[in-house]
């Protein structure tokens, strides 16, 4: 008898007839759920629009950056918001420029090296000895994101300096907070 052969099995037909029923519900599912997200996605979208620029102009416009809604409702506040966050492409050009700038410190770096069994005296070396004996020495240097997006608020915001959004990936906006009584 050929592999082939060995392969055919015989089904219930009821149970092809239950197992088409399952998967028909599951493609129905997956329907809902891709609509359910692209709803959140627009959702989303009109929450940011609303947020960070729609209320943000309107109170521009009347000259108020807080109030309070009428009837003892929440309060509103325009707060400004910073993002940040280096592109891969522009890592090393980043890390140069804030070197250069006087803010090498908020550079991490981190040393790790691998080592077999038998090998912990190896281990308590320091990195450079390891490096002279050959040993495989990996580093990796990073900026913790919410070090990088504080420094971005402290230079923008408290310093007036400007940093290079290219190069960090900034986005500076203004965002409504609606604080209510809970």
């Amino acid at each position: 008898m050929d592999l082939e052969a060995q392969s055919i099995v015989s089904i219930d037909t009821g149970m092809a007839s239950d197992i088409a029923t399952e998967c028909n519900k599951l493609l129905e599912t997956q329907k809902q759920i891709n609509t359910v997200e692209e709803q959140l996605k627009k959702l989303k979208e009109s929450e940011t629009t609303l947020s960070e620029q729609t209320i943000p102009n309107l109170m521009h416009k009347a000259g108020v950056e807080k109030f309070k809604l009428a009837n003892g409702g929440p309060l509103v506040e325009i707060k400004p918001f910073y993002s940040a966050r280096i592109p891969a492409s522009k890592t090393d050009e980043a890390f140069s420029w804030l070197r250069e700038n006087g803010h090498g410190d908020l550079i991490k770096n981190q040393v790790t090296m691998e080592f077999g069994m038998k090998q912990d005296n190896e281990a308590k070396s320091i990195v450079e000895e390891l490096k002279q004996k050959g040993l495989p020495v990996q580093q990796k240097q990073t900026v913790h994101p919410s070090s990088l997006r504080g420094f971005v608020r402290e230079q923008i915001q408290d310093l007036g300096k400007d940093v290079p959004a290219e190069l960090f990936g900034t986005y500076v906006a203004n965002k409504t907070k609606i604080t209510t009584k809970e």
